[in-house]
């Protein structure tokens, strides 16, 4: 029993590893980055300028107003 959960584990990391490098060298972790830092900056400017933003929980949100 211990051997077998040893030789999954390493199956399971070996298997992660090669999903991992395949993604990165895809560039779709290079793809998904520049757009999560796109929309991040979208939002910011947005704060910034004191625009209206939408939020679920605006109790998260200090000194924001609330609009019904």
């Amino acid at each position: 029993m211990k051997y077998r959960d040893g030789i999954f584990a390493t199956l399971a990391l070996a298997v992660t590893s090669v999903a991992l490098a395949g993604v990165v060298y895809t560039d779709a972790y290079s793809q998904a980055a520049k757009a999560e830092v796109s929309g991040l900056r979208a939002l910011t400017h947005q704060v910034e300028n004191g625009e209206t933003v939408a939020c679920v929980d605006t109790a998260m949100m200090p000194g924001a107003t609330v609009q019904r």
